[in-house]
């Protein structure tokens, strides 16, 4: 069994906002009332004061529905709003120093990409999940590395919950949760959708029919 951090929810819909728009707390309530477990704040703007308002709404309505938050690449931001999950991508600077402005018991996601031995010295270094891809060609990412889905068969040995990220709709995504995806980090699939609900509610059968099929 993966090694668990208390703040990790049951295995779903990992969704993640889309950057700037005028309804993202809107938007962000229908991926939650849809059933995502984690909502990831992911906004590259150097908007300060608009980022750190919209980070204390989402903490808020995560807080309502029972949801974790996660601030994307932000440790500051994080700590400004009182998230207590960080993801930490290539540049984003170092676990331990995450940790030591968030706390011991903060929870500290890792991109790991394609790469199987940076996942390998991340968990090491202390991660609490390694995120892997993209799987498919990805609309916000398109230069992005391609990750194999063997990937996820192989850093099981790691002992970690697994994010499979990149292009993953509810019609692909079932080859990664058999390949031991714990959660589906989805951006354009959920907040590109008409129906934002609709379209987050299509992702945790999914979860719950492989976990039928292996019982």
């Amino acid at each position: 069994m993966p090694r668990r951090h208390p703040l990790l929810p049951r295995p779903g819909l990992y969704a993640i906002t889309d950057g700037p728009r005028p309804d993202l707390v809107e938007a962000a309530a229908s991926a939650l009332r849809g059933g995502a477990v984690m909502l990831q704040y992911r906004d590259k703007t150097a908007d300060s004061l608009r980022r750190r308002a919209e980070a204390q709404a989402l903490s808020l309505l995560c807080e309502n529905y029972d949801a974790l938050l996660v601030i994307n690449d932000d440790v500051e931001l994080a700590l400004a709003c009182g998230a207590r999950a960080v993801h930490l991508g290539e540049d984003d600077g170092a676990i331990a120093a995450a940790r030591a402005r968030l706390g011991a018991d903060a929870l500290i996601g890792v991109s790991c990409y394609d790469d199987l031995e940076r996942a390998r010295t991340l968990a090491a270094a202390g991660a609490d999940y390694l995120a892997f891809g993209a799987f498919f060609p990805s609309p916000t990412k398109p230069k992005a590395r391609r990750a194999k889905l063997e990937l996820l068969r192989d850093s099981a040995a790691l002992g970690l919950p697994r994010v499979a990220i990149g292009g993953i709709r509810a019609d692909n995504a079932a080859p990664l949760i058999a390949a031991g995806a714990d959660y589906l980090a989805v951006i354009s699939d959920v907040f590109g959708a008409a129906d934002i609900a609709a379209a987050a509610r299509r992702f945790q059968p999914l979860f719950s029919s492989f976990r039928n099929e292996s019982a």
